[in-house]
């Protein structure tokens, strides 16, 4: 009695589709996940130079000894600072202030005043991109400037 030994060489098409699959969808979830964070470090970066400003400002107040003015333009989406040239946010960003009633310009523009000895009117910037929103705080006392991501 003979038998017949088949030897299997390769893969079956049905495996091969299996993992090109879960390749495809591992990949997905690594763009995503890839995706999302970029959205975080940009958002990052743009409260890091917005807060930056914010101190020059402040600084400018303390050294000139006169008041300043931190500027938004909300539907410009933008800032500036004192003798700074205005800084332009991303479209996919958004600028939210809370200020004194008496530091709003208009509908869509406010600012945050530094005083001579450094205080200010206070206020709190939101900045926020998809999902992701950093709140900067100025402390109406003393002018501190600290930032804080939000969990939304």
């Amino acid at each position: 009695m003979t038998t017949c030994v088949r030897k299997s060489r390769g893969f079956s098409l049905i495996e091969i589709i299996t993992v090109v699959f879960l390749i495809a969808l591992a990949i997905g979830a690594v763009s995503i996940s890839f995706s999302k964070s970029m959205s975080g470090a940009k958002v990052q970066a743009a409260t890091r130079d917005l807060v930056a400003a914010l101190r020059y400002t402040r600084g400018q107040a303390i050294v000139k000894g006169k008041e300043t003015t931190f500027n938004l333009d909300l539907g410009g989406n933008s800032y500036q600072a004192p003798g700074k040239p205005t800084v332009q946010l991303p479209k996919n960003m958004r600028l939210t202030l809370y200020t004194a009633d008496q530091e709003i310009t208009s509908e869509t523009s406010g600012r945050i005043r530094f005083f001579a000895d450094g205080a200010s009117t206070g206020g709190h910037i939101s900045v926020l991109m998809e999902r992701v929103e950093w709140r900067i705080n100025v402390d109406w006392l003393t002018g501190a400037i600290t930032r804080e991501e939000l969990n939304r």
